[in-house]
């Protein structure tokens, strides 16, 4: 079993990974940033780990994620503004990153977005940066030596998850369960082979362990 520290373990896809990797027996450090937010981790299976991503150092995160083997980052601003994800989703990657390389933890999976969110629709400013911060955040992880993952869901669901999905480097863009995000994860967790990859999900045919496995080789 692995011990892993979820980066935005309050969210709505944390939340899921954080009861998900628990049912499977794993260890997890779950971080979030607002104190009543600590019994609900907790019920959930997780240790409640209070620290804002905007606010602490690269030194004090290493610290919190040190003699974990992986770390998940699934923070985001949630639309709450082009400030707020300049500073989760974009400095809070690059500080995470930072982190895990202090705390000599090289396994790291990133939560991005699908790139053709939105796209022939009109989308907002807001939008429009929130799509350019996750690309960079994306450029800045490849481009370092950790066993990165980064996976790309398409639009975000909330119904019950069907265990099955479409994964690949390229596919055509579409929705998926939050559910079936969190149990991605939770394999790609689980099957350390799967490395330095962009993926990108959404409902499928094939069983999550299976779409997982296909990715070793590529």
């Amino acid at each position: 079993m692995s011990k892993v520290f979820i980066v935005g373990a309050a969210g709505n896809v944390g939340r899921r990974l954080t009861q998900q990797l628990a049912q499977r027996g794993h260890t997890l450090m779950a971080m979030h940033r607002h104190p009543d937010q600590a019994d609900a981790i907790q019920a959930a299976g997780g240790v409640s780990v209070l620290g804002d991503i905007t606010q602490i150092s690269a030194t004090d995160l290493a610290t919190l994620m040190s003699g974990n083997d992986a770390i998940v980052f699934s923070a985001g601003a949630g639309g709450k503004g082009i400030q707020l994800t300049n500073d989760v989703d974009g400095k809070g990657l690059e500080l995470a990153v930072e982190a895990a390389q202090l705390a000599g933890i090289q396994r790291f999976i990133l939560v991005s977005v699908f790139p053709d969110a939105l796209r022939g629709g009109s989308v907002s400013a807001s939008f429009e940066n929130y799509m350019l911060v996750k690309k960079h955040a994306d450029v800045h992880l490849v481009s370092t030596d950790l066993d990165w993952v980064i996976l790309r869901p398409g639009t975000l669901l909330d119904e019950v998850g069907t265990g099955k999905v479409n994964a690949a480097v390229a596919i055509p863009y579409g929705s998926v369960s939050r559910d079936d995000v969190a149990a991605t994860l939770v394999e790609l967790i689980e099957q350390p082979k799967v490395n330095r990859i962009i993926i990108e999900l959404t409902q499928g045919e094939i069983p999550i362990n299976d779409a997982i496995s296909r990715l070793v080789a590529q």
